[in-house]
């Protein structure tokens, strides 16, 4: 996958979980994550579908996904999964397809969810959309610091 420097259009962010999916979309500038809706889908063919549909609906120029990488920089089975919904996607949307380390983004999703004391059913539905969010604005974020270099 490629690294792409995007101004403007909107940008999925997308959280891959072994039950749910989290996804979230940015503002048309490209400045503003926000939690967008969970997916559920068994196998990468269905998901990546439904991942283009998203896509459609938005006008996404762009779409970043969380990569699971090992703490210590390695990549195992779910990084390599990832890898094949990455090129799944790309292949049927045509759209620009990025993964971004998403190492402690869980931990910085449950994190809050503890400060904001969302417990039970509310938590197991918020938390892969948030994650999703928190990846999606990391990479805005980085994007525009390399910007303003």
């Amino acid at each position: 996958m490629t690294e792409i420097n995007i101004e403007k259009g909107r940008v999925l962010g997308i959280d891959v979980g072994t039950v749910r999916t989290g996804v979230a979309i940015s503002d048309e500038s490209g400045f503003l994550a926000s939690a967008l809706c969970t997916l559920k889908a068994s196998g990468i063919r269905a998901l990546a579908e439904m991942i283009k549909e998203k896509a459609e609906k938005y006008s996404v120029r762009l779409i970043v996904i969380g990569h699971p990488i090992n703490m210590n920089g390695t990549f195992g089975e779910s990084s390599e999964r990832i890898k094949k919904l990455a090129w799944e996607i790309s292949q049927i949307t045509k759209i620009p397809v990025t993964l971004f380390d998403e190492r402690c983004t869980t931990m910085a999703a449950t994190n809050f969810l503890n400060m904001t004391d969302t417990r039970g059913k509310r938590r197991k539905a918020v938390i892969d959309n948030l994650s999703a969010e928190i990846i999606l604005q990391d990479y805005l974020d980085r994007e525009k610091n390399k910007r303003s270099l």
